[in-house]
């Protein structure tokens, strides 16, 4: 089928619910390479508004928090880890985690992102003790943290098995699991770029038991380490596949997909394809917002399209509203690992943001870590004292 049949049928999916195509990843394929990016955006927006209505963008008060930078995996496109001993690496203190979290409640945040590596110097017992005191110190805190690889650490180093580990981590006080650390999900990609990872089916089980526990759940992807359109593909249809099946058995899958290029300024992956004869890396603003919209149309039952003002500026964000994405993500606070990598913007205020939203065209709203609306201020009517705090060190 021709990218023009293609789109011609998506454009029947919001009018009428018994002409609604699904794309298969042929059909994504074939729309990812030979349709023109305009049309192919055009696509994803009236599927957006098809989704969530015309006027609405959401956006999120929250802080990242890198809880440690000690890591035994090595991912090569990772600037931000330490290995154990290395004269760089620390750990943060529950104290120094709950003044952080102070912070964001100062600014009226609602979430917090907390992620590090794995690291094989903590016991359960320390994970389980942060999660009780800080729940009991910041109950209005939704607190989502430690990726799909960081549980199964977790669950090597204590012992028990990685549903064992959501479990007792959801009754200390979890909210959800982070979709970090899914890179691609493909396994020549990933035994390339973080064989230490293992292979996709690990990050998909410990997802598909995170949402059987009622955890919130995103999923996230990585582009640009050389990777084939296809291969792009099959990430995003081994997510759609985990998507229906954990609708259809728990009511409950991924609230979100948020993708973005893989940072190359200052990192191994990087360094090692320099030169001559090298693949190509990375992936600019135009590839960007053809994955975004691509995604858009294929991940039909994932509800919302993040786009990722971190990685490909404001500018480029803006432009993922109009093919596909619906949220302009955090305020972050403070980023440690893209950062480390080689971006030079890492948080943003809640008024950035909503003049982002508005400046085109949309209305913004907040939200909370289940996309839930919140009340929203109007832009310009924020006291001085609900602004962002310069980053902390970590």
């Amino acid at each position: 089928m021709t990218w023009s049949t293609i789109l011609e049928r998506q454009a029947l999916w919001h009018k009428d619910s018994a002409s609604q195509y699904r794309l298969s990843p042929e059909d994504a394929v074939e729309l990812y390479q030979n349709a023109p990016l305009h049309q192919l955006m055009s696509a994803a927006l009236l599927r957006r508004n098809a989704m969530h209505g015309e006027s609405k963008v959401t956006y999120l008060i929250d802080r990242n928090i890198n809880y440690t930078n000690i890591c035994t995996i090595n991912c090569q496109f990772c600037s931000f880890y330490r290995p154990p001993g290395h004269d760089e690496t620390y750990t943060q203190s529950i104290d120094e985690i709950s003044a952080r979290i102070q912070e964001l409640e100062n600014i009226e945040g609602v979430r917090i992102l907390m992620q590090g590596g794995v690291n094989p110097d903590l016991s359960f017992e320390w994970y389980e003790n942060l999660l009780r005191e800080l729940s009991t110190r910041h109950p209005s805190i939704a607190i989502d943290c430690f990726s799909p690889i960081e549980i199964e650490g977790i669950a090597e180093v204590s012992e028990l098995s990685t549903l064992e580990v959501l479990t007792r981590l959801k009754a200390a006080g979890m909210h959800g699991l982070p979709g970090g650390g899914a890179e691609m999900l493909v396994d020549d990609v990933r035994k390339d770029v973080s064989p230490k990872k293992g292979l996709p089916v690990n990050w998909l089980r410990v997802m598909e038991e995170a949402q059987s526990l009622g955890l919130t759940t995103s999923a996230t992807n990585v582009i640009g380490f050389g990777e084939t359109l296809e291969q792009r593909v099959e990430h995003m249809d081994r997510l759609r596949q985990l998507q229906d099946r954990s609708l259809a058995q728990y009511g409950i899958g991924f609230t979100s997909f948020i993708a973005w290029p893989v940072q190359l300024e200052v990192n191994s992956f990087g360094r090692r394809n320099r030169g001559q004869n090298k693949i190509q890396l990375g992936a600019g603003s135009t590839e960007y917002l053809r994955h975004v919209a691509v995604s858009r149309l294929f991940l039909d039952s994932i509800p919302n399209i993040q786009s990722s003002w971190p990685t490909m500026g404001i500018k480029t964000a803006q432009m993922a509203l109009f093919g596909g994405a619906n949220d302009v993500g955090s305020t972050m606070m403070e980023e440690n690992v893209v950062s480390a990598s080689g971006t030079t913007k890492f948080n943003a205020s809640e008024i950035e943001l909503q003049n982002v939203i508005l400046r085109a065209g949309f209305s913004p709203q907040r939200r909370d870590s289940d996309y839930v609306f919140l009340e929203t201020p109007e832009c310009g009517t924020h006291r001085k004292d609900l602004q962002s705090p310069p980053p902390s060190q970590y």
